[in-house]
C-alpha cells in the first residue's frame, strides 16, 4: 500500500473514531482514500516540525517549532503519516538524517533540505521576512527589496523544488505548498512534467494589490503562485484580494464567480480554508498537569490575581506594544484591578537578526517598564514579559489557568493561539479578546472584539467584558468552543483534500479528447 494510502487510511480511522462531531464524517460519504486516489503527500514549507540541536554536553535533543505552521499541520501528519519537506534548521539535523537528509519522527518522516548558511540568510531574513513579511502585512515595517536577496530567495526555492522532485520521484503526488517563502515552488513543481498536483496554503493576509504593486519582482512572484492547481487563504476576503491582484497585475484571465485564475494555459482555482487545530490534543495537554511546573517563577504572582495572558512570538504584527498601552489604560480607569490583576506575555524570540525586531523587543520592554512604574507596588508588578519559548503543552495548561486571552493582532492570517485557548478552557469561564484584524475573528463573533489600533476603545471593552461575569462569559465560550469541536483540523484537511479532488476532476474535464 502507497505512503499516501497509509496517510488517508489513517485519518479517516481518526476521523472516525475519536473526532465523532466533525463535519463531513457523515454515514454515505466518502471516504478519504476515495478523494484523493492513489497519490502520495509531501508538505512542503520553510519551517518544519522539529529541530535537532546539541545540548552542552553533546547529546543530540529535538526541539519543537512554535508557530501556527506547525501548530495546524503537524498533528495531521502525526496522526496520518506522510513526509515533509523543510529547511534543515538544526545544528544536528544532519547528523539524525541519513545521505538525502531524511529521518523519521516514527508515524511520518522529514526530509530536510540543505541550504548554505549565507544564502539562507539572504533568502530567510533578507527577502522572505525583511521584503514579503511587511508587504502582505500592510507594511507594518517597511519592506526592502534588494537584488542579491531576490536572488538568494530564488536559489532556495529552487533547492526545496530539487528535494521535492527527489522525495516524488516517479509517483503520482499530492503536494502541499505553505506560505510565502515558497512562492516560486509551484512553477518549478509544474515545469518538471512529474504527476505532481499542488495545493498552496497561503497563512499570512494578502492584501490589496495597491499595497503589494510596489514590489519589484512581483510578476515572478505570480506566475510562481500560479503553477498551483488549487490556492487556499483563511478568509474568504483574501481570496477576493488575490483575484483582483491576479486580475490587474498580470496578464491572466480571471473568473471572479468561479474564484479561477488562467495563466499561460495553466488554470488555478482559489479557495477559503479557515485552518485550525487539533481540538483533542489540545484539551488533553490543558490538564496534563499543573501549570506550575512549567512556570514555577508565576505561581507566586498569580497566585489570588485575575490573568491577563498573551502568547506570541516577538513580531511587529502581533501589537504587543498596542496590548500592554490598552492594559495600560484599562489600569487607569479601573483602580479596583490594582493589586489584582496581572498581565503576564509569553513573547517567543523571532528573527532576532533583523534590525526591526530587535527594536521590537526594546519598545516590549520599554512600554512594560513604563507600567509598571506608573502602577507597581512593593507586592505586585501589573505586567509581567516573558522572552522565552515553552513546549505547546505546557502554553496548554497556562492557557486553561488564564482568565483573559489577549490575541490583539495588527493584522494576522488566521491566529491558532485564539483556538488554542478555546480548546483548552474546556467548559470553563474565560473571556476570548480577539482583534478584528484577524482571521479568526470571522468565526468567533461571540469573543471580544476590537481595534487593537484604538487603545482606549479596547480598555473600554476590557472593562466591559469583565462586569458580564462568569455566567455570560461561559456562556460565550460554550458557543466557540462548539464552533471550534465542528471546525478542528481534520475538517480543514478534509475540505482542502475535498477540494482538491474537485479542482483535478474539473482539470480533467477540461482537457479535449485526443
Amino acid at each position: 500500500m502507497s505512503l499516501f494510502k497509509l496517510f488517508v487510511r489513517s485519518l479517516a480511522t481518526r476521523l472516525t473514531s475519536e473526532q465523532p462531531s466533525a463535519p463531513g464524517i457523515q454515514p454515505g460519504q466518502p471516504s478519504l482514500e476515495e478523494i484523493v486516489g492513489d497519490r502520495r503527500l509531501i508538505v512542503v514549507s520553510n519551517r518544519g516540525p522539529v529541530q535537532y540541536e546539541k545540548d552542552p554536553e553533546g547529546r543530540i535533543v529535538a526541539k519543537t517549532s512554535a508557530g501556527g505552521l506547525a501548530t495546524a499541520m503537524e498533528p495531521v501528519l502525526r496522526a496520518c503519516g506522510g513526509t515533509w519537506v523543510c529547511h534543515g534548521s538544526g545544528s544536528a539535523d544532519f547528523e539524525v538524517a541519513d545521505a538525502d537528509g531524511r529521518t523519521s519522527l516514527g508515524e511520518y518522516s522529514i526530509r530536510f533540505v540543505r541550504i548554505e548558511e549565507q544564502l539562507f540568510n539572504g533568502f530567510y531574513n533578507g527577502f522572505a521576512n525583511g521584503a514579503l513579511w511587511p508587504l502582505f502585512h500592510n507594511a507594518f515595517s517597511e519592506p526592502v527589496f534588494q537584488a542579491e536577496e531576490w536572488r538568494a530567495y530564488q536559489e532556495a526555492n529552487r533547492a526545496f523544488a530539487d528535494s521535492v522532485l527527489a522525495e516524488a520521484g516517479d509517483d503520482s503526488c499530492l503536494v502541499i505548498v505553505n506560505d510565502y517563502h515558497l512562492m516560486l515552488l509551484p512553477k518549478l513543481l509544474k515545469e518538471s512534467g512529474k504527476d505532481i498536483a499542488i495545493a498552496m496554503f497561503w497563512h499570512i493576509p494578502w492584501p490589496g494589490r495597491h499595497v503589494l504593486r510596489i514590489c519589484p519582482n512581483q510578476d515572478d512572484l505570480y506566475r510562481g503562485i500560479l503553477g498551483s492547481d488549487l490556492v487556499g487563504f483563511h478568509a474568504r476576503e483574501h481570496v477576493v484580494s488575490f483575484l483582483e491582484t491576479m486580475d490587474r497585475s498580470i496578464e491572466a484571465r480571471v473568473d471572479i464567480e468561479q474564484q479561477t485564475v488562467t495563466h499561460c494555459g495553466h488554470k488555478t482555482y482559489v479557495r477559503d480554508f479557515p485552518i485550525s487545530i487539533d481540538v483533542q490534543e489540545v484539551a488533553e495537554g490543558s490538564v496534563s498537569g499543573p501549570w506550575e511546573e512549567s512556570f514555577p517563577d508565576l505561581e507566586p504572582i498569580l497566585r489570588d490575581k485575575i490573568l491577563f495572558l498573551g502568547v506570541d512570538r516577538l513580531d511587529y504584527t502581533k501589537g504587543i506594544p498596542h496590548r500592554v498601552s490598552a492594559f495600560q489604560r484599562l489600569l487607569r480607569q479601573r483602580p479596583d484591578l490594582h493589586g489584582h490583576a496581572v498581565l503576564v506575555q509569553i513573547a517567543s524570540p523571532s528573527r532576532f537578526q533583523i534590525e526591526s525586531y530587535q527594536k521590537l523587543a526594546t519598545e516590549v520592554r520599554e512600554r512594560c517598564d513604563a507600567v509598571n512604574r506608573e502602577f507597581g507596588t512593593g507586592d505586585w508588578s501589573p505586567v509581567h514579559l516573558v522572552e522565552r519559548n515553552y513546549d505547546r503543552a505546557s502554553l496548554f495548561r497556562l492557557y486553561r489557568r488564564a482568565d483573559v486571552m489577549l490575541v490583539t493582532s495588527l493584522h494576522d492570517g488566521m491566529n491558532l493561539v485564539c483556538k488554542e485557548f478555546l480548546a483548552a478552557k474546556t467548559d470553563d469561564a474565560g473571556i476570548l479578546v480577539l482583534s478584528r484584524f484577524t482571521g479568526a475573528a470571522d468565526e468567533f463573533p461571540e469573543a471580544c472584539l476590537v481595534n487593537p489600533f484604538d487603545l482606549d476603545g479596547t480598555a473600554r471593552q476590557l472593562s466591559a467584558a469583565l462586569d458580564r461575569g462568569p455566567e455570560a462569559s461561559k456562556a460565550d465560550m460554550a458557543r466557540m468552543s462548539a464552533h471550534l469541536r465542528d471546525a478542528d483540523v481534520y475538517h480543514w484537511v478534509r475540505s482542502l483534500l475535498l477540494s482538491m479532488k474537485d479542482v483535478l476532476a474539473r482539470k480533467r474535464a477540461d482537457v479535449p479528447p485526443t
